[in-house]
């Protein structure tokens, strides 16, 4: 199973002061090293953390995957068409939100996302849709000819009592079932720290989680590299 990494909040410390550090591509770099297969970056409609120049340096920095979270936008399918990541995760976007809140409203939306999916996929880039837990939201990103799923595990993660945890663990198993039985790679994340990955990191579907927050929350203390190795065993000890 792959570790993406999103490095989108050392570029949350930079925009703090409106300086040139600390560089997201650094960070990109140094996970890498520690074994990170991928990178994750989001560009905001309104730019709150990661820029425009920071996706152009990424790409010409990382050897391992660019998968670039985005709104379904023109203006973000005209930048993922110049750049050329590798992925592009479809995801919600709202001004006035602190982080991701939810899935995106695949099923109702097939005739909007389809042809979204359809320029992308004819521009080389693997596309993901970040959705809920859902049975109807799996078939229609299926239905859509998305190539993977990035199932959010933001309810998982913020259940406080042991019956409510299990409950989302359970839609997230299913989820993930469904998933592969529809033909989507199996992805995961949202709110996933060192201490709670591995249950959803031992889903047997599961191909690659997005982790951001935590690990460079952890950085701030460790570094870059030991805050991304300790999620790497964490997520090893769950898969065996």
């Amino acid at each position: 199973m792959r570790l993406g990494v999103n490095v989108d909040h050392v570029a949350t410390l930079r925009q703090a002061r409106g300086t040139s550090y600390p560089d997201p591509v650094e960070a990109a770099v140094a996970a890498e090293r520690a074994g990170a297969g991928g990178i994750t970056i989001h560009l905001r409609e309104d730019r709150r953390h990661i820029q425009d120049d920071d996706v152009v340096r990424m790409k010409a920095a990382i050897a391992t995957k660019l998968n670039l979270e985005m709104a379904a936008t023109t203006e973000m399918l005209s930048i993922a068409e110049r750049v050329g990541p590798a992925a592009v995760c479809l995801v919600p976007e709202k001004r006035e939100e602190l982080t991701t809140e939810g899935g995106l409203a695949v099923a109702g939306h097939e005739r909007v996302l389809a042809p979204v999916v359809e320029r992308l996929r004819r521009a080389g880039i693997e596309v993901s849709l970040f959705i809920d837990p859902l049975a109807a939201e799996i078939e229609a990103s299926a239905a859509v000819a998305a190539s993977v799923v990035e199932l959010h595990s933001g309810a998982y993660a913020d259940a406080t009592d042991a019956g409510r945890k299990g409950e989302e663990l359970a839609r997230l198993r299913e989820a993930a079932s469904l998933a592969a039985a529809c033909g989507l790679q199996v992805n995961g994340g949202h709110g996933l720290t060192a201490g709670n990955v591995g249950e959803v990191a031992a889903i047997p579907e599961m191909v690659e989680l997005n982790i951001g927050h935590s690990i460079i929350c952890r950085a701030v203390m460790v570094g870059m590299e030991e805050a991304v190795g300790e999620m790497l065993a964490a997520c090893r000890r769950a898969r065996g």
